[in-house]
């Protein structure tokens, strides 16, 4: 008996890694107001209420990244709205190749964002949250799911995790709970990441790996170029003398 339950144990081995390993399909929403000016008002029927998108995260032990999902062919991205003399492009999640990469082993993110036709590659330390457990305890795509919230930025961040998925990560920049996160809601339910398929499998080599094209700064030299360049278009006007507004929504 003691043979048996020893051969038994290193049978399931293998089978208990894969389970910490594999890629979850998430839908990302992101619900906007946007308040135009007078001249600008004929337009407001033309703007879509929110935009969504696909993500894949792929995920083990030791790290998480998360990426658009594919595009279906003829999907470019992206919503363009004008009238005579102006325009608003639109940017959602999904619109553009940005990568989050964690690592969990050593707590370091490495994330690749586009921005007005450049890479950057922003390193820094990943977001921390005060979790607090509320009991709360629901069901998502067949996982057993607890209900951890948090305060960030003033407002109240709520996340499903199950720890069936022994995995400290999530989707984008939520993670830090004794297991994986399928479902986020932030900014009072105008921001939602929800799980749609799970699967458990060994990723094949290579497809955990951080990015690497970019130029590298950290989150404040980010911050510092998109304030500096949205100030510059604001005074800009595009080509014909028409007005050009980009609006970029979300991760």
């Amino acid at each position: 008996m003691r043979r048996f339950s020893l051969l038994l144990s290193v049978l399931l081995l293998p089978l208990a890694a894969r389970a910490q390993e594999g890629v979850v399909t998430y839908e990302e929403s992101v619900k906007f107001e946007i308040e135009l000016p007078p001249e600008m008002a004929s337009m407001r029927d033309q703007i879509p209420d929110s935009r969504t998108a696909a993500k894949l995260l792929y995920f083990s032990e030791s790290g998480t990244l998360m990426k658009n999902a594919p595009r279906e062919e003829g999907d470019e991205g992206g919503v363009t709205v004008g009238g005579e003399g102006m325009m608003i492009r639109m940017m959602g999640p999904g619109d553009q190749d940005n990568q989050v990469f964690t690592d969990l082993e050593n707590g370091r993110v490495i994330e690749k964002r586009e921005f007005l036709g450049r890479t950057f590659l922003i390193t820094g330390e990943p977001e921390t949250y005060a979790w607090r457990l509320t009991g709360e305890q629901a069901e998502f795509l067949g996982y057993a799911c607890m209900k951890a919230v948090a305060e960030k930025d003033s407002s109240t961040v709520e996340a499903w995790f199950t720890s069936e998925i022994p995995v400290s990560g999530g989707p984008g920049p939520y993670g830090g709970l004794p297991g994986l996160i399928l479902a986020v809601s932030a900014d009072d339910g105008k921001m939602t990441i929800t799980a749609k398929d799970i699967h458990l499998d060994a990723l094949e080599e290579g497809v955990l790996a951080p990015p690497a094209e970019g130029r590298k700064v950290t989150s404040e030299e980010f911050q510092k170029i998109v304030d500096e360049k949205m100030e510059e278009m604001g005074g800009q006007r595009g080509r014909g003398g028409n007005a050009v507004f980009h609006v970029r929504i979300g991760n």
